[in-house]
């Protein structure tokens, strides 16, 4: 039988009954080159992993597990025994994928490497990395019967080709919100097992900031399972709490934990005990696919990081809150709430609709804007131009005058003719008074690049320009225009398309602000005010608030405010918002930001004079009149 026949042989046998635990207690070996413990793996030194490894099992009916772990707990060693698992017993094809690339290189080279050559059964079903035609590389190993792919969530490629049984995603809270403009990487890689009915995905990570963590999100929409143990004098089963720990001021050496049944305290060396005896329990119904699982450093086992070393951890912590924040998230596994801003909520916001309704324009606006954000392109899912077209008057005082989506791929003529039609439209005010849109800012970033520098090299005239989020943070609104067409001989062309950087950052802190104050003035007048029409709902809202502004510790050590994204929301109305706003901002390089709401007040009323005289002139001629943009 030569190697062929007998690996196809072996991918199409039943497989036998076996749990993840069973085979990890039977046949793993940890390395002494990835493991403080070498030797033998054994579940009962970890005794709470035991029923999420399970889960992951071929017999077990779970198809998504979530573990929301502490470090130091054991939760990469449970994907670990996962993975080799899957190779040996059930193989199939499999994902694993790390928050970047790099990461991905780093978990192969020093982590599974040393698993698959220590652990004999693995090694047998894969060849060293080093083998001549082994298919054994850094970011793919293949075996009999399946192939492991690993690839980082910043990786669109790596997330949408090859459909996968098992999908593995580690960190997911350090994935990035959106990837090269085609979703969000965690559902990007969870489609690629759809097709399979037994497929097993598994998500890991500590939590980060409170309502933008991807794993709190996941973890809450399952049976959100908490770990009992029971207490060493009354035997009441409890989930272990970090306000339970009790010790003598400023002495850490003297922590011990207090049940809240019985009030009686015990010291860490009943861990051991209390651990084997614990059990699962789940605290909410969740969607019967999904288990959730949620442990704090309060369970590493003996050795690896005690009560003591938390107690002074948390001591020394008190008072810095990026110190604070890492205990919470890394030790105790939980969200962090971020109190830096106030925060503005779509509820909240729905006390702001007004009786206008879209597609009229309020007799206040003197400027339209519109913003296109452009999403998918080349084939990808859920292509479209979403579109948000705002009024501004003195003292940027602004309206929602209409949102739309255009369904299309940006890279097909049919949506950007929609698009047309709303850019030549006459935008009618309450009073009668015809409009058209001063400028529009398009989204050049994603995959429709070239479609959206052709549309805006076509219309510039009618003041179409293409703008990219600026990557630094302080950045102007939206800077100077850089050409991007050159000759066959590399020069830039006079009239070729010209891009804007947008300082997202700062259009963010400024109109987050605003929206969080809604008071007008004496006189009736409300710079700066916010107003939205009366078909805005709250998924619109949603959107708008979908990014919330943290401290985060740059590179140098300093807080740096940062605008970060909720996980599984849209933002596609806020960034509408930005490009909207960045295009008045373009308007003020061509006028003094002082004169130019009376500009646009002496044009509007130029624009109903020569309209009337029109009129009069084409009763005459039979000629109907026409609007010419002053762009």
């Amino acid at each position: 039988m030569n190697a062929w026949t007998e690996g196809f042989l072996d991918g199409i046998k039943p497989e036998q009954p076996l749990t993840v635990s069973q085979w990890a207690d039977e046949y793993r070996i940890l390395s002494s080159k990835a493991s403080a413990e070498p030797g033998k793996f054994r579940t009962d030194r970890t005794p709470y992993l035991k029923e999420p490894m399970d889960c992951l099992s071929t017999e077990s009916p779970i198809q998504r597990v979530v573990m929301m772990f502490a470090a130091q707990t054991g939760k990469t060693e449970c994907m670990n025994n996962w993975l080799g698992y899957c190779v040996a017993h059930a193989p199939g094809p499999m994902l694993l994928v790390q928050p970047t690339v790099e990461m991905a290189k780093r978990l192969s080279k020093q982590r599974l490497e040393s698993m698959l050559q220590e652990t004999p059964c693995l090694a047998e079903k894969i060849a060293p990395a080093r083998s001549r035609d082994s298919g054994n590389t850094m970011m793919q190993k293949e075996f009999p019967g399946g192939m492991m792919l690993l690839t980082g969530g910043n990786s669109a490629t790596g997330l949408r080709s090859t459909p996968c049984r098992y999908i593995g995603l580690d960190e997911v809270d350090a994935f990035p919100g959106d990837v090269d403009g085609e979703g969000d990487p965690v559902a990007l890689a969870e489609k690629r097992a759809t097709t399979f009915a037994r497929r097993k995905v598994l998500l890991t990570s500590t939590p980060t900031v409170r309502d933008f963590s991807r794993i709190e999100t996941e973890y809450l929409r399952s049976d959100q399972r908490k770990y009992f143990v029971p207490c060493p004098h009354c035997g009441v089963f409890e989930y272990l709490k970090w306000p339970q720990l009790k010790w003598q001021k400023g002495d850490a050496s003297s922590v011990e934990y207090e049940c809240e049944h019985c009030g009686e305290r015990f010291s860490e060396i009943h861990k051991s005990t209390i651990l084997r005896k614990g059990e699962w329990r789940a605290t909410s119904k969740g969607d019967g696919r999904t288990a959730g699982f949620h442990l704090s450093g309060l369970y590493s086992p003996l050795g690896w990081f005690s009560w003591e070393e938390m107690a002074g951890e948390w001591l020394r912590a008190k008072g810095d809150a990026p110190a604070l924040k890492t205990f919470i998230n890394t030790r105790l596994s939980e969200t962090w709430e971020e109190n830096y801003v106030s925060k503005i909520s779509a509820e909240g916001l729905m006390k702001r609709v007004e009786p206008y309704l879209p597609g009229v324009i309020p007799n206040d606006v003197l400027i339209l804007t519109m913003g296109v954000d452009v999403q998918g392109g080349g084939g990808t899912e859920g292509q479209r131009l979403s579109v948000s077209i705002w009024g501004w008057s003195t003292g940027e005082e602004a309206w929602l005058c209409d949102h739309q989506t255009l369904a299309g791929d940006p890279h097909q003529g049919e949506v950007w003719k929609a698009l047309d039609v709303l850019l030549t439209s006459d935008w009618v005010k309450e009073d009668g008074t015809k409009m058209k849109i001063e400028v529009t800012c398009i989204d050049s970033g994603g995959l429709a690049t070239m479609p959206v520098y052709q549309y805006c090299r076509e219309r510039q005239a009618l003041g179409v320009v293409p703008v990219k989020g600026a990557s630094t943070r302080g950045k102007p609104p939206i800077g100077k225009g850089s050409r991007q067409d050159i000759n066959f001989k590399g020069k830039t062309l006079k009239k070729g398309v010209s891009l804007y950087m947008v300082g997202t950052d700062t259009i963010k802190d400024c109109l987050m602000g605003r929206l969080k104050h809604n008071v007008k003035n004496e006189d009736g007048s409300s710079p700066g005010y916010m107003h939205f029409h009366a078909q805005t709902d709250e998924s619109y809202f949603r959107e708008l608030t979908s990014e919330q502004q943290i401290l985060k510790t740059n590179r140098s050590g300093f807080n740096v405010p940062t605008w970060i994204k909720k996980a599984g929301v849209p933002s596609e109305r806020l960034d509408e918002l930005v490009y909207a706003y960045a295009g008045l901002n373009l308007l003020y390089q061509r006028h003094p930001r002082a004169k130019i709401w009376e500009i646009y007040t002496k044009k509007l009323l130029n624009s109903v004079i020569n309209t009337q005289q029109k009129r009069v002139s084409s009763k005459k001629s039979g000629k109907s009149p026409d609007y010419v943009n002053s762009w």
